[in-house]
This record gives structure tokens, C-alpha cells and sequence, in this order.
């Protein structure tokens, strides 16, 4: 598969590679930013270096996180890769993908689509999971070993991605995740669009549910850590944290959950904690500088 770069920029010591390629699941043309820090090239010699998937939010592409979290100084000091993949496929030609912050263009919801129009393009769970990690490993000095993390709608496909793969992430955590997207607003309108109108085949993309159906399986859990600022504006109607964190004590699922006193839903929010999520996948790979 061939890669156009579209740029390079040096920072933190590091590089910062924005990147265009053929997109199979997507069907189309998809963009994704890499973070290298400089561990990843000693003089002539290459080393390997573990990496973090970043997912974004709604109206995100690939370039909010690298532009504000203020995350590459303490990935250089760790020697870890992060890799942030754009938020759904653009230029689909379905018609109305434009016209919503909350479907359709920057907001693929991290799910396989299964309805037309959208299901020939919106598989961003597949081009997550499995497609770009194939494509990072192939062409950079990124091991097999991943940990996963995101923001509001990532954090809901962070949340989904790691426990629909039990063992594929060292580690998952989440900023202000959406946790059960099948109860909120914007879930439900994703949900409809792309997995049709029967509510059961919702279970499977929704992490509340599948902290059960795991539970159900017998599969040990693994710990999760979810940042919440307690004074964002959705806390209550779309991120409903309570609900998902009820649902882990039930069970017995280890959750790590940090609320922050007056932050909000920003990136300003994100930048002040990141360090801490940075730390917390490092040791969970055992990069702990």
C-alpha cells in the first residue's frame, strides 16, 4: 500500500507526520497523523517504539490532538509513538455527511456501518482495529505493543475498541468518554444512521453494554481510567458517566475514574491531564521513563 506524505514537522525532539493513503475498509481516501519521537531513529539505527492510538471527537480530524494536548514532550521522554487517525472517511458522496456536526463527516462514531448509504464507507472500528495498526507497523518504527485513549465520541470508540479486543491494548483510557451511546442523544443518532433502527444491534458498540456481555463471557476485566471534568456541559445528557461507572462497581470491573473539579470539555481540559494518561499507558507497557 502506498503513502503520500502530506507533511513532517519536527517537534519535542520528535516528528510529526501527517499522512494520506487508500483506505480498503474505508473505501476511499483517509488521513492519519504519527507521532515518532526520537527513540524511534537512534543515528543510523531504528528501534522499535510502542505506540498510543488517540481517537477524537465530533468535529475532529486528525490534527486537534497533535495542535492542542501538549502531549509530544512527555511521549519523547517515554519514547512512545502516538498515532491519530481522522475522526470518520470525508468526500464519501453520501448525500447529507456534510450538513450535521453529529453524523456523517467527523463523526463516524468509531462503528462498522451496516446501513446504506453509509455502510460502503463508515467502517472506522475495522480501520482502527485492524487496518491502520497493519499500515503503522508496516512503514514505522512502531512495535506490536498499543495502548488505546480518546476524547468524548474516541473516548466512546477507545472504550469500545478495548473491550471488544480483550488483550489487543496494553492499556485504554478515556477523556469525557461518551459511555453509553445507546441512552444519549448523540448516540442515538449515530447509532440509527449507521446500524439501522433495531436497538439490539446497538449492544455491541456500546461500551455500558459490553462491560456485561464481557462480565457474561467470563472474561477478565480489564482496568480502565476515564478523566471527567465535572463541569462540562454534556456530563449529564450525553456523557452520563454515572451510568457506565454503576454499571462497572455492579460488576466488578476495575475503573479508575477521575473527576476534575471546574474543567470542561476543551482541550484545555485535556492538555492539563494528559501527562498523567501518558504515564498511566507507559507503565501499563512498561516504558516508564
Amino acid at each position: 500500500m502506498s503513502l503520500k506524505q502530506i507533511s513532517e514537522v519536527k517537534v519535542s525532539g520528535g516528528r510529526l507526520l501527517r499522512v494520506e493513503h487508500l483506505s480498503v475498509v474505508c473505501n476511499g481516501s483517509m488521513t492519519f497523523a504519527i507521532f515518532l519521537p526520537p527513540q524511534a531513529k537512534q543515528g543510523t539505527e531504528t528501534k522499535m517504539v510502542p505506540v498510543l492510538y488517540w481517537l477524537s471527537g465530533l468535529t475532529c480530524n486528525d490534527e486537534n490532538f497533535s495542535q492542542k494536548a501538549g502531549a509530544f514532550s512527555m511521549a519523547t521522554k517515554l519514547g512512545m509513538a502516538i498515532v491519530m487517525p481522522d475522526t470518520s472517511p470525508r468526500d464519501a458522496a453520501i448525500e447529507g455527511e456534510d450538513e450535521a456536526y453529529d453524523l456523517g463527516s467527523g463523526a463516524g462514531f468509531y462503528v462498522n456501518a451496516t446501513q446504506t448509504p453509509w455502510s460502503d464507507a463508515y467502517n472506522m472500528y475495522s480501520y482502527v482495529t485492524e487496518e491502520l495498526p497493519s499500515i503503522i507497523q508496516t512503514h514505522y518504527a512502531v512495535s506490536d505493543q498499543a495502548a488505546i485513549s480518546g476524547h468524548s465520541m474516541g473516548g466512546h470508540g477507545a472504550l469500545i475498541c478495548a473491550l471488544k479486543n480483550p488483550g489487543k491494548y496494553a492499556s485504554v483510557s478515556a477523556f469525557a468518554p461518551i459511555t453509553s451511546p445507546s441512552q444519549c442523544p448523540w448516540g442515538r443518532k449515530g447509532l440509527t444512521a449507521y446500524l439501522g433502527s433495531d436497538e439490539a444491534t446497538w449492544a455491541d458498540w456500546d461500551a455500558n453494554h459490553l462491560v456485561q456481555k464481557n462480565y457474561d463471557a467470563g472474561i477478565i476485566p480489564q482496568a480502565i481510567l476515564i478523566d471527567q471534568g465535572a463541569s462540562d456541559p454534556f456530563y449529564t445528557d450525553q456523557l452520563m458517566p454515572e451510568l457506565f461507572n454503576a454499571t462497572c462497581e455492579r460488576l466488578q470491573h476495575p475503573v479508575d475514574y477521575r473527576e476534575r473539579e471546574g474543567y470542561d470539555h476543551s482541550y484545555y481540559y485535556i492538555s492539563s491531564f494528559i501527562d498523567e494518561h501518558l504515564q498511566y499507558h507507559a507503565a501499563n507497557l512498561g516504558i516508564m521513563a
